[in-house]
């Protein structure tokens, strides 16, 4: 079994390098132990520091270390792209996961040894078994929730947690229905997994260890209202209500003028 670990990345010149190395480690190990092949495919998207040198470095070290360097910027239109790439090599699983660390490797093993007979298999924070450190605010926690119920209300999902950044996926699931997703920013993998439970593919929701490191970065005030606009344009797109796409169009530019 081969397994492709997709790190979209875009600024990380301090935290990348520590990542690769963590990862290169433990999936080193799991390969010469004859537990599965991988490769890690670092995709920078749209870079200014020297995310790239770090990352080329790495790859001296670590030839499965693979990586893309993009113009377009936007974490799902990396993510994306690094789909394509990984589709056509030879794997039989392809997953992703973020730059900072905050799913240790071992983590994301978890959810290749849990995977089963499943398409997919999304880590999440909101179920029974799960760690999250350091906890939340309670602004954020209310915050999430809210966008939750947003989207299980709107797109009739089941996931509690649609915005943790590790999920797997094989990769037969992922060549019939990557040309389905036509979000790359705000509600990537909202659009991923409604596209992927269009097609009745089963995706589970598993529990996990979680560190966030990126509380202070998020601007929910900016992102909240235009991440809830994203959800509505995927509810219109998929409804006999595609012609009001117009006036979704004028309240998305709108808000981000303003912001």
């Amino acid at each position: 079994m081969k397994v492709s670990v997709i790190i979209p990345a875009y600024n990380e010149e301090k935290r990348i390098g520590r990542t690769l190395e963590k990862y290169s480690l433990y999936f080193e190990n799991l390969r010469k132990s004859n537990q599965l092949d991988y490769e890690i495919l670092v995709v920078i998207n749209n870079t200014t520091d020297r995310t790239e040198e770090i990352v080329k470095k790495s790859a001296e070290k670590n030839k499965r270390i693979n990586f893309l360097n993009l113009k377009p910027g936007g974490k799902g239109y990396a993510i994306r792209e690094g789909f394509r790439k990984a589709l056509d090599d030879e794997n039989d699983l392809i997953g992703f996961v973020d730059a900072d660390m905050s799913t240790l490797p071992e983590d994301f093993y978890f959810l290749i040894r849990k995977i089963g007979r499943d398409d997919g298999i999304i880590a999440s924070r909101y179920v029974k078994g799960s760690v999250v450190k350091p906890r939340p605010s309670i602004q954020r926690t209310a915050a999430s929730r809210v966008f939750n119920v947003f989207i299980r209300g709107l797109l009739f999902m089941p996931y509690r947690d649609t915005q943790c950044g590790a999920k797997l996926f094989k990769t037969e699931a992922l060549k019939k229905t990557i040309s389905d997703i036509s979000m790359s920013q705000w509600a990537f993998d909202v659009d991923l997994l409604y596209c992927l439970r269009k097609r009745n593919y089963k995706i589970k929701e598993v529990p996990t260890r979680w560190s966030d490191r990126e509380y202070s970065k998020i601007n929910f005030m900016q992102a909240g209202p235009l991440m809830a606009l994203a959800i509505l344009r995927l509810r219109l797109i998929n409804s006999p209500f595609k012609s009001f796409i117009r006036i979704y169009n004028f309240m998305f530019n709108s808000l981000k003028n303003i912001g």
